[in-house]
């Protein structure tokens, strides 16, 4: 069974940065495409990055140069840090893996296979 935990997340002011984790157990999701969602109070589940089984990253256009995904595949590991965070960036944060080719659009949550429980992000003014 596979099982992702998420880490990191927590109460930052504007400007600051954060980084997350994402721990998978179970099996090794090396081959796999990890990806990174958020959900704000009220709105839809939204996609934030993802990196598949050649380390090929896609970015939400809008978070591009603020958010880089990586992955420590020794550690079965998926990583967001996340900086310059901005009061529209609160969320609850959440990582999911896929088994999607590379190359592959893979921004819409239905296509992912494996769920975590999510980290809080709260960024205040």
């Amino acid at each position: 069974q596979v099982r992702l935990l998420e880490s990191g997340g927590g109460s930052v002011q504007a400007g600051d940065s954060l980084r997350l984790s994402c721990a998978a157990s179970g099996r090794s999701l090396t081959t796999y495409t990890r990806a990174w969602f958020r959900q704000a109070p009220g709105k839809q589940r939204e996609f934030v990055a993802r990196i598949d089984r050649a380390n090929t990253t896609y970015y939400q256009d809008s978070l591009k140069g603020r958010f880089t995904i990586s992955v420590d595949n020794a550690k079965n590991t998926v990583f967001l840090q996340m900086n310059s965070l901005r009061p529209d960036d609160t969320a609850d944060y959440v990582c999911a893996a896929a088994s999607i080719p590379s190359g592959l659009p893979a921004d819409t949550s239905s296509l992912y296979d494996y769920w975590g429980q999510g980290t809080q992000v709260t960024v205040s003014t």
